[in-house]
């Protein structure tokens, strides 16, 4: 049976077209189970039936005409019960029905599974046998595990709008579709799609001997430095948009083109015999190859960024390609993998958003599309973004929803709420210098999360009150090398500066989990839960110490830095890199002459272990700051980033409010000074519940803060502490969201609440 599913598998998987896989499965099983008949049938919205729409045993001329309610016969008892269905004698079963028009014989035995995708019954996978017959436990459980690898396929099917095609094939106007996606910088836009694909195909490259060893020679060198040109022109068009460590990324892809990497192999290949284009596919996809079976995501995600090099290498290599000239002037960038040098084919001021099939919030494009404030959204895995180009798209950043061929009524709504979102920036600015203070005068501290220059100056602009968390590992990222201390110094004092005399609260490095550094790849099968943040650092001394060392070297005269120290808990670790904070001290104030005042030294509270330890913690250092991210994935066991379980994610959850009421607690019973730094700070509600459960200083991104700003001067403490008395008994995040949103909604703020999912 195993090896009978594998091959059912493989032949699925090979199929051009949906209604191909309907019709090798019914064959396929069919002829595994040696039954009289194997049919499918899958559910139509339209009709809200289960419509035969393959079978091998039937009338063929059947298929897409018969539809059953979904209570009707032994297929719709299988559809309303969720689970499989097994009869000896299927004519002796109430709910028993005959059609005629499927020229059916009177089949008697039945074993019916339900396909199931995401707790939603898709359809009904049947075999019947014309005598009577016990199917055994061993084909029952074939038929739900083929049942089980089917439904994937008919959701996404589902998703690229195969099925609806296949289900009403006369339907001449085809709906919009709704794709979704992982949202990945916030925003809302419309526009026109462009396709990002560059034509030169590497894996179409025969492998051609060199007539002429020296052209090839010449006609490789040419077109590397067309490329190098490319990039470099790119990297020049960022300048003042992005940072030099953010701009570092071009300078890899510059040095994966020099003679001692890459092309350096090409030119061996070459000198060898090979073609120009023959050996320049072979390194690349080589390469590709490499990266691609590497298990840390990171490093995978890396053969996105050799295969759009190789594929612009080869474009230059293929003379006869002529380069796009005209853009619409709201575009919507897409592809399959789009990487950071996909910007070098488009201008930036027209790109209106950023679709990718595949990536997530931490791949360089979206870390580009966040600092440069274009909506983006990674992760679209079921988008036909082939077939796109010169589409009507919205693109959804807040809800990661790509909406395509949008009604006039949608595409009016989302057209409203740009403007409504314009209307509503305009009218926020007002408060920029206005200060944080709600009804009853209760003064609360806005503070920022920032990690990229565009954060920063934005942040300032938005009037921020300091910085309560600053990413150190965003540096780290973009370089191919641990950056040196006076590398670091340089990009902390630059931000130090910025804000001077504010705060900036810089958090040691924090990789592990979902960031990890190409040159420093970690391997876990639960990196998570493994090793990540201050464990890294205190493993590795030489690492964290130049970082201090960084830090404090920058902040002699300005005196306004604070260090924060991640993924803290338990008290040893936190009293090991509190020591190594004190020896740095020393050494640069002591032994070497600098005047530098002692920063003060945080911990993050992100993990539950912390949560109880509180008080035990808050003694030790001189503030708390709570990231609620990892705190509520912690809490909850759900990790945000799997679609799977993504809505199971709310840092509304009664058991995370109970959190950070102890937490809130235990610091004011220490007298320690408690921020919140993580995502929940930057929502309307979430913001109100932090105030009710005690919190004062609030940091979060800077796109948000003004509207943050704008419903706490709305809301009085008492009447958001009163709201938390009642949401404290509720028994779930829904009903916490619900009661919030309704008390308020008032007609003030309505309009804050405008893309208000960033704790959900």
């Amino acid at each position: 049976m195993l090896e009978s599913l594998r091959n059912i598998v493989q032949e699925v998987n090979a199929a051009k077209d949906f209604g191909e896989v309907l019709r090798l499965i019914v064959h396929l099983v069919k002829q595994v189970m040696n039954t009289g008949m194997c049919s499918v049938y899958l559910y139509s919205p339209s009709t809200n039936t289960y419509v035969l729409m393959g079978t091998d045993g039937l009338n063929p001329d059947s298929v897409g005409k018969v539809h059953l309610s979904t209570r009707e016969g032994l297929v719709g008892l299988v559809a309303s019960r969720a689970e499989p269905i097994n009869l000896e004698d299927a004519e002796t079963h109430p709910n028993f029905a005959f059609f005629p028009e499927t020229g059916e014989q009177r089949y008697r035995s039945f074993l019916g599974a339900p396909i199931i995708h995401h707790r939603k019954v898709l359809g009904v996978l049947v075999v019947q046998q014309q005598d009577r017959r016990r199917f055994d436990e061993s084909e029952e459980s074939f038929l739900v595990t083929v049942s089980a690898q089917l439904a994937g396929v008919i959701a996404h099917a589902d998703a690229t709008g195969e099925l609806d095609r296949l289900l009403n094939p006369r339907e001449v106007a085809i709906h919009e579709r709704i794709y979704p996606g992982v949202a990945s910088a916030p925003g809302v836009a419309i526009g026109t799609v462009v396709v990002v694909a560059p034509s030169a195909d590497l894996n179409a490259v025969p492998e051609r001997r060199a007539v002429d060893i020296e052209a090839e020679l010449c006609q490789f060198r040419q077109a590397m430095e067309q490329t190098k040109r490319d990039i470099r022109a790119l990297d020049a068009s960022m300048v003042g948009k992005l940072s030099d460590e953010e701009r570092a990324l071009f300078d890899v892809y510059l040095r994966m083109l020099d003679d001692h990497a890459m092309g350096g192999e090409v030119i061996g290949m070459i000198k060898e015999g090979l073609s120009a284009q023959s050996a320049w596919a072979q390194v690349v996809l080589g390469h590709v190859r490499m990266f691609k079976s590497m298990k840390d995501s990171y490093l995978r995600e890396r053969a996105s960024d050799v295969e759009d090099l190789g594929r612009r290498v080869l474009a230059n290599l293929q003379q006869g390609e002529t380069k796009r000239t005209s853009f619409p002037e709201h575009m919507v960038m897409m592809g399959e993998e789009l990487s950071a040098a996909s910007f070098a084919d488009v201008p930036l001021e027209k790109v209106a958003a950023i679709v990718s099939v595949k990536g997530s919030r931490n791949s360089h494009m979206a870390i580009l599309g966040r600092a440069i404030g274009i909506p983006t959204v990674m992760g679209a895995v079921d988008l036909p973004w082939g077939r796109l180009e010169g589409e009507e798209v919205i693109v959804d950043g807040h809800t990661g929803q790509v909406i395509v061929s949008p009604r006039e009524e949608l595409r009016q709504t989302y057209m409203q709420q740009i403007y409504e979102e314009k209307l509503l920036a305009a009218d926020l600015e007002k408060l920029t210098d206005e200060p944080c203070v709600t009804a009853d005068g209760h003064h609360l501290s806005l503070w920022v999360n920032t990690g990229l220059r565009l954060d920063s100056q934005l942040s300032l602009d938005r009037g921020a009150e300091g910085v309560g968390l600053y990413r150190t590992e965003i540096p780290f990222l973009m370089l191919d090398r641990f950056p040196s201390e006076e590398e670091q110094r340089k990009a902390y004092r630059e931000h130090l500066e910025m804000f001077a005399p504010r705060t900036v609260t810089m958090r040691t490095l924090d990789i592990g989990g979902d960031k990890d550094l190409p040159y420093f790849p970690i391997e876990e099968a639960n990196p998570f839960l493994g090793w990540r943040g201050i464990r890294i650092c205190l493993d590795h001394p030489e690492i964290f110490l130049v970082q201090l060392r960084a830090m404090m070297r920058a902040s002699e005269g300005l005196n306004n830095l604070s260090i924060l120290l991640p993924m803290i808990s338990n008290v040893p670790e936190l009293e090991s890199a509190l020591q190594l904070i004190y020896q740095v001290y020393d050494e640069l104030t002591e032994e070497e002459g600098y005047q530098i005042e002692m920063p003060n030294v945080g911990a993050m509270i992100e993990v539950p272990a912390a949560v109880y330890q509180i008080r035990e913690l808050a003694r030790r250092v001189d503030f708390l700051s709570v990231g609620t991210n990892d705190l509520t994935q912690y809490l909850l066991a759900v990790d945000r980033n799997n679609p799977r379980v993504a809505e199971l994610y709310h840092a509304c959850h009664p058991s995370v409010l109970r959190a950070l009421w102890a937490i809130a607690e235990g610091a004011r019973g220490e007298d320690t000074p408690v921020s919140v730094c993580g995502e929940m700070a930057g929502d309307p509600i979430g913001a109100v519940l932090l105030m009710a459960l005690g919190f004062r200083v609030l940091s979060m991104s800077a796109t948000n803060l003004l509207k943050v700003k704008a419903i706490l001067r709305q809301v009085s403490l008492s009447e958001a502490e009163q709201l938390l008395e009642e949401v404290m008994l509720m028994p779930d995040a829904g009903s916490v969201w619900r009661h919030m949103e309704k008390a308020l909604k008032k007609p003030e703020v309505a309009a804050l609440f405008r893309g208000s999912s960033n704790v959900h």
